[in-house]
Protein backbone atom coordinates (compact mmCIF):
# COMPACT_ATOMS: atom_id res chain seq x y z
CA UNK A 1 0.00 0.00 0.00
CA UNK A 2 1.48 3.42 -0.89
CA UNK A 3 2.31 5.87 1.88
CA UNK A 4 -0.25 8.63 2.45
CA UNK A 5 0.57 11.92 0.74
CA UNK A 6 1.24 13.58 4.09
CA UNK A 7 4.09 11.24 5.01
CA UNK A 8 7.42 10.15 3.64
CA UNK A 9 8.96 6.82 4.52
CA UNK A 10 12.62 6.01 4.10
CA UNK A 11 14.89 3.17 5.09
CA UNK A 12 18.63 3.10 4.86
CA UNK A 13 21.05 0.25 5.33
CA UNK A 14 24.21 1.72 6.78
CA UNK A 15 27.58 0.02 7.05
CA UNK A 16 28.36 -1.53 10.43
CA UNK A 17 30.70 0.81 12.36
CA UNK A 18 33.98 -1.17 11.93
CA UNK A 19 33.46 -1.82 8.22
CA UNK A 20 34.08 0.58 5.37
CA UNK A 21 32.53 1.13 1.97
CA UNK A 22 29.41 2.59 0.50
CA UNK A 23 26.05 2.10 2.13
CA UNK A 24 24.33 -1.06 0.96
CA UNK A 25 20.70 -0.75 0.03
CA UNK A 26 17.62 -2.86 0.40
CA UNK A 27 15.43 -2.94 -2.71
CA UNK A 28 13.40 0.26 -2.82
CA UNK A 29 15.33 1.88 0.05
CA UNK A 30 17.67 4.80 -0.23
CA UNK A 31 20.45 5.96 2.02
CA UNK A 32 20.08 9.53 0.76
CA UNK A 33 16.43 10.24 -0.04
CA UNK A 34 17.03 13.59 -1.70
CA UNK A 35 15.74 17.01 -0.70
CA UNK A 36 13.73 16.98 2.49
CA UNK A 37 11.92 20.24 2.01
CA UNK A 38 8.68 19.98 3.86
CA UNK A 39 6.66 22.07 1.43
CA UNK A 40 3.94 19.42 1.54
CA UNK A 41 3.79 19.94 5.31
CA UNK A 42 3.24 23.72 5.23
CA UNK A 43 -0.44 23.24 5.96
CA UNK A 44 -1.33 21.76 9.28
CA UNK A 45 0.12 21.71 12.74
CA UNK A 46 3.64 20.59 11.92
CA UNK A 47 6.17 17.87 11.06
CA UNK A 48 6.69 14.70 13.09
CA UNK A 49 9.85 12.70 12.44
CA UNK A 50 9.51 9.05 13.51
CA UNK A 51 12.89 7.26 13.60
CA UNK A 52 13.89 3.63 14.24
CA UNK A 53 17.56 2.67 14.54
CA UNK A 54 18.70 -0.97 14.36
CA UNK A 55 22.00 -2.66 15.25
CA UNK A 56 23.10 0.24 17.45
CA UNK A 57 26.03 -0.38 19.81
CA UNK A 58 24.70 -1.54 23.18
CA UNK A 59 26.99 0.84 25.09
CA UNK A 60 25.52 3.89 23.34
CA UNK A 61 21.95 2.76 23.99
CA UNK A 62 22.71 2.13 27.67
CA UNK A 63 24.52 5.46 28.25
CA UNK A 64 22.18 7.50 30.45
CA UNK A 65 24.46 10.56 30.43
CA UNK A 66 24.98 10.34 26.64
CA UNK A 67 21.23 10.26 25.99
CA UNK A 68 20.74 13.18 28.38
CA UNK A 69 23.41 15.16 26.49
CA UNK A 70 21.81 14.27 23.14
CA UNK A 71 18.39 15.52 24.30
CA UNK A 72 19.94 18.59 25.93
CA UNK A 73 21.84 19.56 22.76
CA UNK A 74 19.40 18.68 19.94
CA UNK A 75 16.81 21.45 20.42
CA UNK A 76 19.46 24.16 20.00
CA UNK A 77 20.95 22.35 17.00
CA UNK A 78 17.58 22.35 15.19
CA UNK A 79 16.64 25.87 16.34
CA UNK A 80 13.93 24.83 18.76
CA UNK A 81 13.26 26.29 22.20
CA UNK A 82 13.99 23.96 25.12
CA UNK A 83 11.66 24.90 27.97
CA UNK A 84 12.90 22.40 30.56
CA UNK A 85 15.90 20.16 31.02
CA UNK A 86 15.60 16.62 29.65
CA UNK A 87 14.16 13.87 31.82
CA UNK A 88 15.95 10.57 31.25
CA UNK A 89 15.21 7.30 33.08
CA UNK A 90 16.56 3.76 33.09
CA UNK A 91 13.77 1.16 33.16
CA UNK A 92 13.23 -2.61 33.17
CA UNK A 93 16.40 -3.43 35.08
CA UNK A 94 14.89 -6.74 36.24
CA UNK A 95 14.39 -7.91 32.65
CA UNK A 96 17.51 -7.61 30.47
CA UNK A 97 15.52 -8.02 27.23
CA UNK A 98 13.22 -5.05 27.92
CA UNK A 99 15.75 -2.98 29.89
CA UNK A 100 16.46 0.39 28.39
CA UNK A 101 16.40 4.14 28.69
CA UNK A 102 13.57 6.53 27.97
CA UNK A 103 14.12 10.25 27.71
CA UNK A 104 12.08 13.29 26.87
CA UNK A 105 12.68 16.99 26.42
CA UNK A 106 9.83 19.45 26.19
CA UNK A 107 10.32 22.18 23.62
CA UNK A 108 8.09 25.20 23.11
CA UNK A 109 7.29 23.79 19.67
CA UNK A 110 6.32 20.33 21.10
CA UNK A 111 8.74 17.53 22.16
CA UNK A 112 11.60 15.16 21.41
CA UNK A 113 11.61 11.62 22.85
CA UNK A 114 14.09 8.72 22.86
CA UNK A 115 13.51 5.08 23.81
CA UNK A 116 16.40 2.58 23.76
CA UNK A 117 16.56 -1.22 24.01
CA UNK A 118 20.27 -2.06 24.38
CA UNK A 119 19.88 -5.87 24.41
CA UNK A 120 18.14 -5.62 21.04
CA UNK A 121 20.34 -2.86 19.61
CA UNK A 122 17.15 -0.91 18.91
CA UNK A 123 16.23 2.76 19.24
CA UNK A 124 13.04 4.83 18.73
CA UNK A 125 13.14 8.63 18.44
CA UNK A 126 10.31 11.11 17.81
CA UNK A 127 10.82 14.77 16.94
CA UNK A 128 7.49 16.58 16.83
CA UNK A 129 7.21 20.31 16.24
CA UNK A 130 4.71 22.94 15.21
CA UNK A 131 7.56 24.56 13.25
CA UNK A 132 9.67 23.17 10.39
CA UNK A 133 13.09 21.76 11.27
CA UNK A 134 16.08 20.43 9.34
CA UNK A 135 15.36 16.71 9.02
CA UNK A 136 18.78 15.97 7.49
CA UNK A 137 20.46 17.58 10.51
CA UNK A 138 18.38 15.48 12.93
CA UNK A 139 19.27 12.31 11.02
CA UNK A 140 22.97 13.27 11.07
CA UNK A 141 22.80 13.88 14.84
CA UNK A 142 21.11 10.50 15.34
CA UNK A 143 23.77 8.73 13.26
CA UNK A 144 26.54 10.45 15.21
CA UNK A 145 25.02 9.75 18.64
CA UNK A 146 23.83 6.16 18.14
CA UNK A 147 25.66 4.81 15.01
CA UNK A 148 22.80 2.57 13.79
CA UNK A 149 23.64 -0.20 11.34
CA UNK A 150 20.27 0.37 9.70
CA UNK A 151 17.66 3.06 10.07
CA UNK A 152 14.08 3.70 9.02
CA UNK A 153 12.21 6.94 9.31
CA UNK A 154 9.02 8.69 8.32
CA UNK A 155 8.18 12.36 8.18
CA UNK A 156 4.50 12.87 8.93
CA UNK A 157 2.39 15.96 8.50
CA UNK A 158 0.41 16.26 11.75
CA UNK A 159 -2.89 18.11 12.09
CA UNK A 160 -3.34 18.47 8.35
CA UNK A 161 -6.45 20.63 8.78
CA UNK A 162 -5.03 22.83 11.55
CA UNK A 163 -5.25 26.41 10.29
CA UNK A 164 -2.03 28.37 10.68
CA UNK A 165 -3.60 31.84 10.56
CA UNK A 166 -6.35 33.74 12.38
CA UNK A 167 -8.23 34.23 9.10
CA UNK A 168 -8.15 30.52 8.31
CA UNK A 169 -9.20 29.72 11.88
CA UNK A 170 -12.18 32.07 11.71
CA UNK A 171 -13.26 30.63 8.36
CA UNK A 172 -12.95 27.04 9.64
CA UNK A 173 -14.93 27.78 12.82
CA UNK A 174 -17.63 29.66 10.88
CA UNK A 175 -17.96 26.78 8.40
CA UNK A 176 -18.20 24.22 11.24
CA UNK A 177 -20.86 26.27 13.05
CA UNK A 178 -22.84 26.68 9.83
CA UNK A 179 -22.70 22.91 9.15
CA UNK A 180 -23.79 22.02 12.72
CA UNK A 181 -26.67 24.51 12.63
CA UNK A 182 -27.91 23.21 9.26
CA UNK A 183 -27.64 19.59 10.48
CA UNK A 184 -29.78 20.50 13.49
CA UNK A 185 -32.37 22.18 11.27
CA UNK A 186 -31.61 25.64 12.65
CA UNK A 187 -31.88 28.82 10.66
CA UNK A 188 -28.47 29.96 9.51
CA UNK A 189 -27.35 33.47 8.75
CA UNK A 190 -23.94 34.44 7.53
Amino acid sequence: MPAPSNSRAHAAELPAPPRTGAASRRPGATSRPGPLAIHDLERGFGPHLVFDGYRCPRARLADLDGIYEFLDRLPDRIRMTKIMPPYVFRHGENDPVSEGISGFVLIAESHISVHTFPARGFLNVDVFSCEPFDVQLVLAELRKAFTPGRMEWKLLGRGREFPKSIGQTRAAVAQDRWQVARTMGLEVSR
